[in-house]
């Protein structure tokens, strides 16, 4: 975020109208700027670099370099990237989990919901769309996940590494909670919230607390 709290965002969408849409619905919400437009995964890569902005918001099928792609590199480093998926193609929702994306929004998205998702990003919290959370869910709520290595696996050592406070945490990631109401809910400080999230995330080899949330859904995590 810059020195005057403005929230800085990289727009990332191959179809110019599309991408002309979404700039001007960011442009227009109080406390956002778009600082850059990319019409390729490559391009979108290369200005996230040189521009560091809070959000990248990611088309998955763009030419030269797809959205998923770019979305691991950025998230590598230490970019919060939302992704733009498409509800009746589910390869796309789970690529962008397995790069490490901090949130999903569908295309037929509203301009309310949009400016909303990228706040919360913003702020850490993530966002799943709730049609593409549905779809998370029951994909991994069955015993036998069609979808193996969607996310990282995570030994027993690594869980056994968190603290009572941060399976506490965690628990509440994988009810959808945002830092706000885990510190509500945990009666603590949403910056301590956000500090321990972090911390869950490192200890168990995470790259989003998306990958967290759904981990927290899976047989096993509580032991």
């Amino acid at each position: 975020m810059s020195d005057t709290g403005t929230l800085r965002v990289l727009v990332a969408e191959d179809q110019g109208a599309v991408r002309a849409g979404l700039v001007l619905i960011l442009d227009a919400a109080p406390g956002i700027e778009v600082v850059g437009q990319a019409a390729d995964g490559e391009d979108a890569v290369a200005l996230a670099r040189a521009l560091r902005p809070d959000v990248v918001l990611m088309d998955v099928r763009m030419p030269r370099l797809d959205g998923i792609s770019a979305t691991r590199e950025l998230t590598a480093e230490g970019l919060d990237v939302l992704v733009l998926t498409t509800f009746d193609l589910d390869e796309y929702v789970f690529g962008a989990l397995r790069a490490g994306a901090a949130g999903f929004l569908l295309k037929t998205v509203d301009a309310d919901r949009l400016v909303e998702a990228v706040r919360l990003v913003a702020r850490g919290d993530g966002f799943v769309a709730p049609e593409v959370t549905r779809r998370l869910i029951s994909a991994f709520a069955s015993p036998a996940p069609a979808r193996a290595g969607d996310v990282p696996d995570v030994s027993s050592e690594a869980l056994a590494s968190l603290t009572p406070r941060e399976r506490d945490v965690l628990a509440c990631l994988g009810r959808g909670l945002s830092n706000q109401q885990i510190a509500e809910q945990l009666d603590m400080a949403e910056a301590t919230a956000k500090t321990h999230v972090s911390r869950i995330l490192t200890k168990l080899g995470l790259r989003s607390r998306v990958q967290a949330a759904i981990l927290a859904r899976q047989p096993g995590t509580d032991r």
